[in-house]
């Protein structure tokens, strides 16, 4: 008992735990932005708390987190291994590993991102193409109610699976159903009092029945899907390098003779399955958080659409070049993200050499969890932090500026991996949906902008909205490209083949 209590004088302070426990209740069991936030006032912008026995550090605002994760950032680059992600995870994939292993995999994740496509025509395309299918389900509501979260989800998941497996899958295909299914639940565990309680303690939830036995069920239903893709590369024909699979079945066999290659199969599964993971949800909910904010600010949507009509007209495709055209459309996005917080807290960093972060001592091995949200409404860079306001991120001519405290992505060495795919897909649905459509609360529905579900990520809660085709648009005065376009949708919408795995 005495070594815990002296122990803590070795970090920064913070509330006071109990022991065994820790913080835990007073947290409880929930690394909550906001109550995070709320003990700054108390302890300042660096602190501690203890999930159980582990202290962790929490950085809170702009200064304290550029401090740690980008003015250090080689001494924040590695990930902590909790005992839930080395019993899901072990030493594989990209986001929970550390070191070499880490710097390979990501090296080449980011390469070959890259090079299929990624800020380059040929995935924009594809994006277009996404957003168009996206559009089509919409228009196919006919502008009564529904709620836009499923095909929204379905979108994003089905631009990992083009560049991933190579080919997109229609909604009602088993495979992407039960990948869903999993995606889901496994974002939302991370988050529960269960995942808390298994990390504070393992030895106990390891030999216990409950809800988290079924995470590793759902896991190794992915992992299982996963390898039928696999095995489905390896029995075509040689091709050009045209997917993430294939190029890396093909490091593999160039890396076999090297002795300190991490390249192998489990390795890819584990790669695929953190892809999802961090390019489906929190994409699909910044959209989501996007048509709502659309719906509760119909100024700022006819501002987006007025502008979009003038730059653009009704006929030309919008590629994200057109973002530099189109500076309040552009703010409104970085608002979105910035307003939603998508992410709350960061992931968790492990302090990889002894150093100091604001006059802080911080331990080598000490793990240390940027609160974002705090950065992304920090009175000292933000005007008005608590409202949706584009103005963020304009400056008095009404030309765009980016703001240093815009940090959805994170920072450092850790940045995520698909900030410009995620950012080229937000661009091209959030416009083409804008263009098409107006957005508005169907008649008598309740709720605000600032309803949220905390989960793995900052989730709005349930909605319904109407997304009428604007007037001189679908179906008043169709464009001919729009009208072949949206047959070719809708027969392959309709149509039940999918690929043979």
């Amino acid at each position: 008992m005495l070594a815990f209590f002296l122990a803590r004088t070795q970090f920064p302070p913070g509330p006071c735990p109990l022991p065994v426990l820790g913080n835990l209740l007073q947290l409880r069991f929930q690394l909550h932005p906001e109550k995070l936030s709320q003990l700054t006032r108390t302890y300042g912008s660096i602190f501690t708390v203890w999930l159980g026995s582990t202290p962790v550090v929490v950085l809170n605002g702009f200064q304290a987190v550029k401090d740690a994760l980008v003015t250090h950032s080689e001494d924040f680059a590695d990930r902590p291994v909790t005992p839930l992600f080395e019993d899901l995870f072990g030493d594989k994939g990209i986001i929970s590993t550390s070191g070499h292993a880490w710097q390979q995999q990501r090296r080449f994740g980011l390469t070959t991102l890259r090079g299929l496509g990624m800020g380059k025509k040929v995935l924009e395309q594809r994006l277009q193409e996404e957003a168009q299918y996206l559009v089509e389900i919409f228009r196919r509501q006919n502008g009564k109610s529904f709620d836009p979260h499923v095909p929204i989800v379905r979108a994003a998941a089905n631009v990992i699976c083009a560049l991933v497996f190579g080919h997109r899958f229609p909604h009602g295909d088993p495979f992407f159903q039960e990948l869903m299914k999993a995606i889901d639940f496994g974002l939302a565990f991370v988050n529960t009092i269960w995942r808390r309680l298994y990390d504070a303690f393992p030895w106990l939830l390891r030999r216990l029945p409950g809800p988290h036995r079924k995470i590793f069920r759902y896991q190794e239903i992915v992992k299982n899907l996963i390898c039928q893709e696999i095995q489905h590369h390896k029995r075509r024909e040689a091709k050009d390098l045209e997917d993430f699979i294939s190029c890396y079945l093909a490091q593999i066999t160039k890396r076999k003779d090297d002795p300190v290659s991490t390249f192998d199969e489990e390795n890819l599964i584990q790669v695929i399955i953190d892809l999802f993971l961090g390019g489906t949800e929190t994409t699909a909910t910044t959209l989501r958080w996007a048509l709502l904010y659309m719906t509760h600010h119909r100024d700022v949507q006819e501002k987006v659409q007025k502008e979009l009509d003038t730059v653009l007209g009704p006929s030309r495709v919008i590629s994200f070049e057109d973002r530099k055209l189109l500076p309040y459309t552009n703010a409104v996005l970085h608002e979105v993200q910035r307003f939603c917080s998508v992410i709350s807290v960061g992931a968790v960093r492990k302090c990889g050499t002894a150093t100091t972060v604001q006059g802080f001592s911080i331990q080598k091995g000490t793990i240390v969890l940027p609160n974002l949200a705090s950065v992304l409404y920090d009175p000292e860079h933000w005007e008005t932090p608590w409202q949706f306001n584009p103005g963020h991120f304009l400056d008095r001519e009404g030309n765009f500026v980016i703001n240093e405290a815009f940090l959805p992505f994170s920072a450092g060495h850790r940045v995520c991996l698909g900030e410009l795919l995620a950012k080229v897909e937000l661009f091209l649905v959030f416009t083409n949906l804008l263009r098409e459509f107006q957005l508005q609360v169907p008649e008598g529905a309740s709720g605000n902008e600032r309803d949220y579900i905390f989960w793995g990520t900052m989730q709005p809660q349930p909605y319904k909205i109407c997304a009428t085709p604007r007037l001189g648009w679908f179906p008043g005065c169709p464009r001919k490209d729009s009208l072949k376009t949206a047959k070719m949708l809708r027969d392959v919408l309709h149509s039940s083949p999918s690929p043979t795995l």
